[in-house]
């Protein structure tokens, strides 16, 4: 077992588990005095977690429809019914839909409940569990309604990973190619248990993007600056994912778009076609694909972008450069259309 803290201003912190069999450390990691809890899963997870007090399980719907403010309310009010108080805790068991809405509804009833995430995706694993941000999505954009609001602790139990199916295996694997650029470029790429992967174990990729993730929230908790840097990728990524017409998952959109993310950095100067060519060779390297899907709409692509959540001064994206990853705002909509013709 590895275990990652992540330290958060004003002293507060909170461990992260990786490892082989630690959904089974749940009740040590629950806030003391706490006297019942509400589990919050899926009928598509096959984990069962024993909290070690009086719990109920609350089961949402699977897949992105699933998070949205009904979600929330029909949570919310099913805690009420059974009488949950601020003695509880909200476990969400899941991945990165039910840590999301469960974080969510935790946050919200009773102004603040504490949770805590049982990650059963690598997508989650390395990434949704960890870090606070919680939400759900509306028509107009993905995760634009939500709250900041930090997990007592999360279990990131890779036994579990071994059920996954395919193409969710490759959502996690987006976003560990994403990390390659944030500092973890010794995570290699290819097959989870081997291949090009440094000598580096499963338990260690998961728990280096883990760090890498921890490091970055630590100086920005609430996303007012430096945390921008782990939406790497992720603004045509969202846009593909917004419209909801091209059958992509998170992290295979995030791969399009960390490819894309690239193509715009060297359209702009920022990098050379050599730093291009190895985000395309990671990509690759997790049997990803970086381009475009057929009959995406540039047009509706660009709109879009347009409404991400890091857009307050024009286009904004994160992008690769001499001082490495940053957030650059403002920039020209002629470029950014042009540039998703590298893509196709």
């Amino acid at each position: 077992m590895i275990r990652v803290t992540v330290e958060l201003p004003g002293g507060r912190s909170y461990p992260v588990l990786v490892g082989p069999g630690v959904v089974g450390e749940l009740a040590s990691v629950l806030p003391t005095g706490v006297r019942r809890v509400a589990v919050v899963t899926q009928e598509s997870v096959p984990v069962e977690v024993d909290p070690g007090v009086d719990h109920r399980v609350f089961r949402i719907g699977d897949g992105e429809t699933a998070k949205s403010l009904s979600t929330v309310e029909e949570l919310c009010s099913a805690f009420a019914g059974w009488g949950l108080t601020r003695a509880d805790a909200v476990v969400g068991v899941g991945g990165g839909v039910v840590t999301d809405v469960a974080g969510f509804a935790a946050a919200s009833y009773h102004r603040g409940l504490p949770v805590v995430h049982v990650a059963t995706t690598l997508l989650a694993q390395i990434d949704a569990a960890i870090g606070g941000k919680t939400g759900v999505n509306i028509p107009e954009g993905k995760n634009l309604v939500g709250a900041f609001w930090q997990p007592a602790a999360v279990l990131c139990d890779t036994t579990v990973l071994e059920t996954l199916p395919e193409r969710e295996m490759a959502c996690g694997l987006g976003e560990m190619a994403k990390y390659h650029f944030l500092g973890g470029g010794d995570l290699g790429g290819g097959d989870l248990g081997g291949g090009d992967s440094g000598g580096l174990t499963l338990e260690q990729r998961v728990a280096r993007c883990v760090q890498i993730k921890a490091e970055v929230v630590a100086a920005d908790e609430r996303e007012a600056g430096r945390r921008a840097i782990l939406n790497y990728g992720h603004t045509l990524g969202h846009a593909l994912e917004t419209t909801g017409r091209y059958d992509l998952r998170h992290g295979e959109a995030v791969a399009v778009g960390l490819v894309y993310a690239a193509e715009l950095a060297l359209a702009l100067g920022r990098i050379d076609d050599e730093r291009v060519a190895e985000h395309r060779r990671v990509v690759d390297g997790y049997g990803l694909s970086g381009s475009l899907p057929a009959g995406a709409d540039p047009d509706e692509l660009m709109a879009a972008m347009g409404r991400d959540k890091k857009a307050i001064d024009g286009l904004t994206f994160v992008l690769d450069g001499p001082a490495g990853v940053e957030v650059v705002a403002g920039v020209d909509a002629g470029v950014v259309l042009d540039t998703i013709e590298a893509v196709r």
